[in-house]
């Protein structure tokens, strides 16, 4: 009873082994290449790795068996030297048959994937020999231009038109001298995941898959990131984004006014904490309604002092505090090299004030007259 239970275990094993693996054969013939050494490779991520090496007979012809995995397909390409002779896309239980030359020309039949994965692969050889003749010749810009937008779209619609296809793959990451890419737009993003996702859903264990779905992100974020600068709003000062005195970050171009005194101070100089009572405050409270807000960067490393100073002057304004003292950001970004400084900023850029009552009143009253 024992040995039943072991043997139908193993049966059980090999039958499970059986439906998640397989192979996929391979009959090809090289014209002119009789007992030749070939190389077979596979597609690892991006990358291809050497897979085997095998040797045509007298009528330059070999077979091969590739182990391929359910719901797997394997990139494989055969090359004589660093000529490849053929791009193969192959299933679990296909037999795909190679016509070929040692020049890289080919056909193949019995592998769907395959016969799909050539298309591309011509409409690239196509274009990259277009391109070099054109560029050989010295044809005009223009003229270079309107190839590489062919030859885009035509690649636009083979990817759409055969998104469930991995043959689409390769296209994708087409790349000329490794400087121009076919897809190198960062509105190819929006490409990329409509294909990943169609991919997603007939090979969702896919290594290959799995591994466009990262690029795929990472374009994502680019094109993420450049949609959010197009959008934003055009500033004439450098941003700043500060602790503030409740802890929370106070960001400069959010504060909406017309027009900002960005005051650089130090809460432990005296004559500092008199101009803020003195000349800050009145103007504050006599223009703040009219479109004033004042941004107080202090210096002074000591962030619970001066949290103190704030609080006991009651100072009604955005006052924020890095803790970095001299070697704030803040202070380069706006080429402070002395405190008390004074700059009013708006959409018309930046003007340096003089750290005098006069001079910041007349200052602010021009601006919000």
């Amino acid at each position: 009873m024992k040995n039943y239970k072991i043997l139908a275990s193993a049966l059980f094993l090999l039958g499970l082994s059986a439906c998640q693996g397989g192979k996929a054969g391979l009959d090809c013939t090289v014209n002119d290449a009789p007992d030749a050494s070939l190389v077979l490779k596979q597609l690892d991520g991006t990358v291809t790795a050497v897979l085997d090496t095998v040797k045509t007979d007298a009528d330059g012809r070999f077979t091969y068996k590739v182990n391929v995995a359910k719901g797997n397909p394997e990139f494989v390409y055969v090359y004589k030297g660093d000529t490849r002779l053929a791009s193969l896309l192959l299933e679990k239980g296909e037999k795909a048959v190679v016509k070929a030359d040692t020049l890289g020309n080919y056909e193949v039949s019995g592998s769907e994937g395959s016969a799909l994965l050539k298309q591309g692969d011509d409409s690239f050889r196509e274009y990259a020999a277009k391109l070099l003749a054109m560029s050989r010749d010295g044809a005009e810009p223009q003229a270079i231009n309107k190839l590489y937008v062919d030859h885009y779209r035509q690649s636009v619609k083979f990817v759409l038109g055969n998104s469930k296809s991995l043959a689409v793959i390769p296209v994708l990451y087409e790349n000329l001298g490794g400087s121009l890419p076919t897809f190198g737009g960062v509105n190819d993003a929006l490409i990329f995941r409509s294909v990943c996702d169609s991919l997603m859903s007939v090979y969702p264990e896919s290594k290959y898959v799995r591994a466009l779905d990262q690029e795929t992100a990472r374009r994502e974020q680019l094109f993420n990131l450049n949609k959010r600068l197009s959008t934003a709003p055009q500033r004439s000062y450098p941003e700043l984004r500060m602790p503030a005195v409740d802890g929370k970050t106070a960001d400069l171009d959010s504060l909406g006014a017309k027009y900002t005194l960005v005051f650089f101070w130090d809460d432990r100089e005296a004559t500092h904490k008199i101009f803020n009572l003195e000349t800050l405050k009145p103007i504050y409270e006599q223009y703040h309604s009219r479109g004033l807000e004042i941004y107080a960067v202090s210096v002074n490393p000591d962030k619970s002092a001066w949290a103190q100073v704030v609080k006991s002057q009651e100072l009604p304004w955005v006052n924020v505090n890095d803790g970095l003292g001299t070697a704030s950001r803040s202070l380069t970004l706006y080429n402070v090299h002395n405190v008390p400084a004074i700059l009013m900023v708006s959409e018309d850029g930046i003007q340096t004030i003089p750290v005098r009552d006069r001079a910041v009143r007349s200052e602010v009253g021009k601006a919000l007259k």
